[in-house]
């Protein structure tokens, strides 16, 4: 799955492969939560819940005619009975997303771009909501949820046109997040996390605080991870930090076993909120994380 002319290509066999667990993963991905489900169809008993903007091809039966009388703008009244999840993909632009090591396909930002949209394919067609935020310093590009057909390619071309910029600043990302966000939501945050865990545990307790489900992939480049350098290398520094010569023999011990206590705390921040957790190297297939998530979830729903 692609765009037309667009460097952002999702494996085909990586997302046949992610497919093919749906009949294991349909109670997991169809409701990623359990007490989240709730049917498609429409009646009396439905629940008037919000407005949103109108789409092409959305059914001009729930237009509501008063908002149009009153704005001129078309608005859709919503069920709480038209989607069954409520699915934020918040993906990690700032400038250390645009790493990529020399035997890396791809940089940081373009893996966690490609594990939203996988991710987004999955939930729409499921019939569910999906939509997307991006982030650097601040919240950058926002899509609000849809079960529209049409919203994919809107989230595909977001992505697309997505650039690593800023520096990163998670917590005030995701306060601003979670103001958006106005009812219980499936929130899937794609993050290198190279930031404070401190404001790594501060936004994961806000989001569940105001009752969202968060999963976290942190999405690692190999040479992050296992430090593979043998000459001496000048290492630059993004996010505002300095340029570092140094001679790898003499810093990789060291290197190791900081990275490692990193990992440990991030993980630990997401168990202590009730978080799951999934490291996603750059260097793997794109369903490989996602296959780890999903049968972590399975496993736990007995």
């Amino acid at each position: 799955m692609s765009l037309p002319g667009s460097s952002l290509a999702l494996d085909p066999q990586s997302i046949a492969r992610l497919e093919g667990l749906e009949l294991r993963a349909r109670t997991v991905m169809s409701g990623l939560f359990s007490g989240r489900h709730r049917s498609h169809h429409r009646g009396q008993s439905v629940e008037f819940a919000e407005h949103r903007e109108y789409a092409a091809g959305d059914d001009l039966r729930y237009v509501d005619w008063k908002v149009f009388g009153k704005s001129d703008r078309l608005y859709l009244k919503q069920f709480e009975a038209e989607t069954n999840l409520y699915c934020y993909l918040a993906v990690d632009a700032s400038e250390s997303m645009a790493y990529r090591s020399a035997g890396s396909a791809m940089t940081k930002l373009q893996y966690a771009a490609c594990l939203a949209a996988t991710l987004a394919h999955v939930v729409t067609r499921q019939g569910d909501s999906v939509g997307l935020a991006t982030f650097d310093g601040g919240l950058g590009d926002f899509l609000p949820g849809s079960s529209n057909p049409a919203q994919l390619a809107g989230l595909m071309r977001v992505l697309e046109q997505t650039a690593p910029r800023r520096k990163s600043d998670l917590g005030a990302a995701m306060a601003q997040l979670a103001e958006r966000l106005r009812r219980p939501s499936v929130v899937v945050l794609a993050s290198d996390l190279l930031s404070s865990v401190d404001a790594l545990a501060g936004s994961l307790k806000r989001l569940r605080h105001a009752r969202h489900e968060v999963i976290v992939l942190q999405v690692l480049d190999r040479a992050e991870l296992e430090f593979p350098f043998e000459r001496t290398t000048l290492f630059r520094g993004l996010e505002s930090l300095p340029d570092v010569l140094a001679e790898p023999h003499g810093v990789r011990q060291a290197y190791l076993a900081a990275c490692r206590r990193f990992l440990a705390q991030v993980e630990a921040a997401c168990r202590a909120n009730q978080t799951d957790y999934q490291l996603a190297r750059t260097d793997e297939p794109l369903d490989a994380p996602l296959r780890r998530m999903l049968a972590a979830r399975l496993r736990r729903r007995g």
